[in-house]
Parts: C-alpha cells; sequence; structure tokens
C-alpha cells in the first residue's frame, strides 16, 4: 500500500531557554484546539486516517467478533441496605450498564440508565451512593466525556429525582449521616473565585443538608490548603465517627483526621489529627465490635492492618492485627461478626493474582482460605452493613466475564452468586507466567496469554502501564481474546511504577526513577524475542495515558525494537504537561519542570522532545478523545506532527481524534470501534492474519 501524505503542519522556530538547556517547541500551535489552523490539521488527519484504515482489510472481522465477545454483558457486587441491594449490570444489548435495585419484596427494578437520561450514549453514570437506610440515592452523571460529574438526589422507592443537578463534584466522594437529613461532598469552587486555569483544582469539602439550597451548604474543610489536594471522607455506619483525608494530587500519602460527631456537630467537626506530612497512606474503618482498624502502608509498603480505640487513633497506639506479607500486597478486607468466631477477610495479590484469606478477628490468626473460582483479579470484598456471615466479591479472568461470588463464613463456601447475562462462546486460551531481568538486574513479572499449543514467533501485542501504583491484573478483555483467537499473543508486562509489588515497586519508577519503567518495557520486548514468542517485525507495543507516555518514550528509545505503536491519550509533552488538563495533579509522580533537578528527569525523556529526523520509527497510531479533560489531545497531536515530519520509514504515522468522548467510560458501540481500529492497524502492520 502507498501511504498517502502527512498534512503540512507548520514548524515553528519556538525555543525556550529553561534552566539553562535549550527546549524547542515546533508545534505549539496545535496546543490551541478552537484555532482554525489546528482544525484545518485535524480535519486532514482525520480524512488521512480514514483512507489508510479504509485499506486494510480485516477491521469488519475485528468488529464483529469483540461485539460478540462483550455481549457477554457485566455485573457488579451487590450493595446491602437492609433487605434492599443496589447494583449494577449490562445485558448484552444495552450501551452502558444500568442500575437496579431489589426491593425488600424481591422486585427488581432500573434505577437509572444512562440511555434512558440521553438516548445519544453520551451521558456516562460515575458514581453512586445510597444513604444509610436505603431511601435516597446520590448519584454523579458527565455528557460528552468531560468527567464533570453532576450530583444529584434520588427517592429510590418513587424512582423520583428530588434534588440537583450541584455541579462541579468531580471525584466527589459521599458520606451520609444517619436519617438521609445530610451528606458531606466534595466540590470545587467556581472557576471565578480561582486564579485562570485552575478551574479543575481548589476543591472543599461540605455539608449540604437535603431540601436546602447549595448557598446555605457548610464548608467543613479545605480553606487554605494545597490547590491540588483531592479529599476523601466518610462516616461511620452509626454516624459517630467522621474521618476526611488529603492528598496532594495523586501522591501516595495523605494526611488524615478524624472527629467525634457526638462530641461536636456536624456542622462544625472537632478535627483530631491521626497523620500529619507522614509519607504514608493510611485508612479507616470503625468497627460495629467498637474498634478501630487502620489499613496502611506506614512501615509497611506491601500493606498491613492495625486496630486501635476509636478515642486513640494516632500511630503510637496501632496495634498490628494483620502483618505485612513479604511477598503478597494487602489489598482489601472485610469483617463477618455473626459466627461463635467473629473472621476477617482480607484480600491479597500475589504477583497480580487475587487470593482471599481467612484471620480469627481478635488475633489476627490466619485460620482459612476463601476457595475463588480460579487464577484471577477479585473485585473487592463486601459484607452487609449491619454485619453477618456472608461476603460478596467479584471475579474474572482472562476467560470468565465478570461474575460475583458468594462466601458463606459458617460453610467455608464460595458459590456463584451472579454472572454476566450474556452467554457467548469464549476460545480457549494459555496464559504463562514469565520472569525476566530488567536493565539494573531486577526481575519483572509478565503474563503471556496465547491459543493453546502456540508455536513459533507470532505477531504479539506487549501491553504496560507502569505508574501510580496501578496493577495489571488478569480479567475479560474481547480485545485480548480476538487477538489472540486470531492467532497473535498478548504479553502483560507489570512494570516497575505499579502496585503489583507494593509501594517500594511503584516508587521504582516514579520520579527520577521513571526511567526503569521503560527499561523494564524493552527488557520484556527482548524476552519475549529471545524465546521465540516474537520478533522485533512482529512485536507491538500498546498502552494508554500513563502507558500512552511509557509507549511514547520506548518508541523514540528504540525504535528498532518495535514494528508498531497505539498510543492512546498519551502524556507526550512533559515539559509543559502541568499546564494542561490534570497535569497539576501529576508531579508528585513525574515531577515539575519548574525545578531544575526535576526538569532534566522530564527533558531526559520527554517523548515529543526526543523524535529526530531521518529515524526509521514504527507504525504509530495515535487514539486521542477531544473531551478528554484529564490529559489534552494537544499531546498526541504534537507528537504526531513531529513524527510525521521525521519519519525515515515508509510506516504511517496515523492520528484516530474522535469527539465527544473523554478518557474514561463510554458506550459499547464507542468501545467496539475504538478496539476494531487498533486491532487491525496493529495486525497490519504485525503480520497477523486470521
Amino acid at each position: 500500500m502507498t501511504r498517502q501524505p502527512y498534512p503540512p503542519a507548520g514548524r515553528d522556530d519556538l525555543v525556550e531557554e529553561l534552566h539553562g538547556v535549550s527546549v524547542a517547541d515546533p508545534y505549539r500551535w496545535l496546543e490551541a484546539p478552537d484555532d482554525p489552523a489546528t482544525e484545518e490539521w485535524l480535519a486532514a488527519q482525520e480524512k488521512l486516517f480514514a483512507t489508510e484504515m479504509g485499506a486494510l482489510p480485516e477491521r469488519d472481522r475485528f468488529k464483529a467478533r469483540i461485539a460478540e465477545l462483550l455481549r457477554s454483558g457485566s455485573i457488579g457486587a451487590p450493595v446491602w441496605r437492609g433487605e434492599r441491594r443496589l447494583f449494577m449490570r449490562r445485558t448484552p444489548e444495552q450501551e452502558h450498564a444500568v442500575l437496579y435495585t431489589v426491593d425488600p419484596d424481591g422486585t427488581e427494578r432500573a434505577l437509572l440508565d444512562p440511555m434512558a437520561l440521553d438516548p445519544t450514549g453520551l451521558t456516562t453514570l460515575d458514581s453512586w451512593q445510597p444513604d444509610k437506610e436505603g431511601r435516597l440515592l446520590a448519584y454523579q452523571v458527565s455528557v460528552g466525556g468531560d468527567e464533570e460529574s453532576s450530583l444529584y438526589l434520588m427517592d429510590i422507592a418513587s424512582g423520583d429525582r428530588i434534588e440537583g443537578p450541584i455541579d462541579r463534584c468531580r471525584y466527589s466522594p459521599i458520606a451520609w449521616l444517619p436519617g438521609g437529613e445530610a451528606f458531606y461532598y466534595v466540590r470545587r469552587l467556581p472557576a471565578t473565585e480561582v486564579p485562570e486555569g485552575e478551574g479543575q483544582f481548589h476543591r472543599r469539602v461540605h455539608l449540604h443538608r437535603v431540601g436546602t439550597s447549595t448557598i446555605e451548604d457548610v464548608l467543613i474543610f479545605g480553606a487554605g490548603m494545597e490547590k491540588t489536594n483531592y479529599y476523601g471522607v466518610a462516616v461511620s455506619r452509626d454516624g459517630r465517627r467522621l474521618q476526611i483525608s488529603a492528598s496532594r494530587g495523586t501522591a501516595p500519602r495523605n494526611d488524615l483526621w478524624v472527629a467525634d460527631l457526638s462530641a461536636s456537630s456536624p456542622e462544625s467537626p472537632e478535627l483530631v489529627v491521626v497523620q500529619e506530612e507522614v509519607d504514608a497512606q493510611t485508612a479507616l474503618h470503625f468497627g460495629r465490635d467498637g474498634l478501630l482498624y487502620v489499613f496502611t502502608d506506614r512501615d509497611a509498603p506491601r500493606a498491613r492492618i492495625c486496630v486501635t480505640d476509636p478515642a486513640t487513633p494516632q500511630f503510637e497506639h496501632w496495634r498490628d492485627l494483620i502483618p505485612q506479607d513479604p511477598e503478597a500486597v494487602l489489598t482489601d478486607f472485610a469483617i463477618l461478626d455473626d459466627l461463635d468466631r467473629p473472621v476477617m477477610l482480607v484480600g491479597w495479590t500475589r504477583h497480580a493474582i487475587s487470593e482471599i484469606s481467612v484471620h480469627d478477628l481478635s488475633t489476627g490468626e490466619r485460620i482459612g482460605q476463601v476457595p475463588t473460582p480460579g487464577l484471577g483479579t477479585i473485585g473487592g470484598i463486601s459484607e452487609r452493613p449491619e454485619g453477618g456471615h456472608e461476603a460478596w466479591f467479584g471475579y474474572t479472568d482472562n476467560t470468565t466475564p465478570p461474575t460475583i461470588q458468594r462466601y458463606d463464613a459458617r460453610t467455608g463456601e464460595t458459590t456463584l452468586w451472579a454472572a454476566s447475562p450474556g452467554a457467548v462462546e469464549v476460545p480457549a486460551v494459555d496464559t504463562e507466567q514469565m520472569t525476566y531481568r530488567s536493565a539494573d538486574g531486577t526481575e519483572v513479572h509478565m503474563l503471556v496469554i496465547s491459543s493453546p499449543g502456540a508455536e513459533g514467533p507470532r505477531p504479539t501485542i506487549l501491553y504496560g502501564y507502569g505508574g501510580f501504583g496501578l496493577s495489571m491484573t488478569p480479567g475479560y478483555s474481547a480485545s485480548i481474546l480476538t487477538w489472540v483467537e486470531s492467532g497473535g499473543s498478548y504479553a502483560i508486562a507489570q512494570l516497575r511504577g505499579g502496585g503489583e509489588q507494593g509501594e517500594e515497586w511503584h516508587r521504582a519508577g516514579m520520579l527520577a526513577h521513571k526511567q526503569n519503567v521503560f527499561d523494564d518495557l524493552h527488557a520484556a520486548a527482548e524476552h519475549l524475542i529471545a524465546t521465540g514468542v516474537t520478533t522485533a517485525s512482529r512485536l507491538a507495543i500498546s498502552g494508554g495515558s500513563n502507558g500512552g507516555l511509557l509507549v511514547g518514550a520506548a518508541l523514540t528509545q528504540r525504535p528498532d525494537l518495535y514494528a508498531a505503536v497505539v498510543c492512546s491519550a498519551p502524556l507526550l509533552d512533559m515539559i509543559r504537561y502541568e499546564l494542561f488538563g490534570l497535569g497539576a495533579t501529576w508531579n508528585v509522580e513525574y515531577g515539575s519542570a519548574e525545578k531544575p533537578d526535576e526538569f532534566a528527569w522530564l527533558h531526559g525523556y520527554s517523548p515529543y522532545h526526543h523524535v529526530r529526523e531521518n529515524v526509521s520509527y514504527p507504525a504509530t497510531l495515535f487514539a486521542v478523545f477531544q473531551s478528554d479533560t484529564r490529559v489534552h489531545p494537544l499531546h498526541a497531536w504534537k507528537m504526531c506532527a513531529a513524527l510525521q515530519y521525521a519519519q525515515e520509514a515508509d510506516r504511517p504515522i496515523l492520528l484516530r481524534n474522535e469527539t465527544e468522548v473523554g478518557h474514561g467510560a463510554r458506550a459499547i458501540s464507542k468501545t467496539v470501534e475504538l478496539a476494531a481500529d487498533q486491532l487491525t492497524f496493529l495486525a497490519h502492520h504485525t503480520g497477523l492474519t486470521s
């Protein structure tokens, strides 16, 4: 196929001196999405993308198979309020998951259907939280991918909306007081009250009383604090204890306070410090037994659970209940107390594979194991708020659509409680866990998924993330199954920067150590080639968001190692990333170009600044979303222009620029279209044929 000429893109002679270093930025004009020149360039890129992709033969087949596998639907764990339960479910024909309730008499009703709210499919349900009695529901929705989360209240029995919208509630927790008359929530200040360009920051904790105007909401916390702070807020089941946490951006640490609402009013809680200026993450759970349970990675990078009296919540009073494990990472816990011997269920991941252990609640002694369906991922453990002997948890693996499992502590049995509602024929796959050495000798794990009996080098997608302490765990993926069923392999590397080995693993891939993440990916690629899974000419890499930064750095550092790249919603200009979207909240992960030493880290790998002329780069597809308010699409626009200018090889550099969607949730049909385009592109450039 003869490659089409790239759309013209002017190169400005813009060079800035930063900390004594000359930094060129020839495509800064693309930072203005409404400029006519940018609009013309984007329109030309759209035409080029359509022309190039229209000539590829596999897209219809990929699209049909991905859609078929997604007809499995999905199911979420129940949230109980007495005999009422609420849960999410998506049936095969639905574009979005729907929130259902099962009334105490057993009647099931749809409470919130995003398609009923907006038949265009552009509205998403971001979060929801019933009050403690199960009468009222607070829920948040966004439109067009902007993730702005307008807050509404609903009467659950009638399904009527009774309040809202309350705007500027992005990432807001909801903490109901007993009785459903009031709740704490987090809201940004109006843009008119903050400096220009800081409208996404400056959050505050408020108390809202149902039936009153937000003008009457009481400011509880956050005034005068760091502008990029995120706040957590929770109220104990009995309504007596309030906890508030504060994290600077996405920092892996938080400050934490508690208040006794029986000794001070909800409008003016007397907050007591649990921890401040401590380099650790801590969360509290006020138990039904009157004790305070502390989940923390303080002095325990793989996490531990401590216990204390709520009257003495500070560190010096903590007593280990579940100590740190030397290998597994502690992720979750639940308490079952309607038993002769109350227990704590403790969730772990061991090299990203989930397990649940059973412990005596008073001593922490390990007394058993919760049976799980296989080697996969457990999505949280929940119990009834009033206590009991049952727990529910989500489960998925590479060939199992989401299920909800029920554990009965009286019998020690786990049973299937609810399965994804669609019946699909899932292809058989083999999953191998590989171990390899990175450039500095660090041992890294990787899952490689292939068809049974696959032999010889084959087209392979290597996927990674490596940031923010997020773990890459097994899960049902229509895209992965479609690729593997077609004869390819799919590798998922557990890179440093993630959370697979705990907080130390995360910190080994952040700030000054970010290059470790890229080295881990290169080493994974070399291992796949050395072990005969693939060859450089058949190897693709894929990543999104922070993973887009990963593959952007990889293609500039080792263009010889990869045949093709899919780079989605990426960060790529690491000198100016703080100026756009939520970038200022991530300098705790990456560093700030305003500081000389941190600028040196960022400039050392910033993909946009390492594009060189007359280099044979891999075939690259940038996939970005015009309504993305987390990572501005300008990163991909600028990098695409730079690569198109510099590319020496006859391998295309393409831009897929999608409107009216954002960084997060989207309708299933849009998911199918995006995945089909990505697989089609990678298949063509790695030689995969059905």
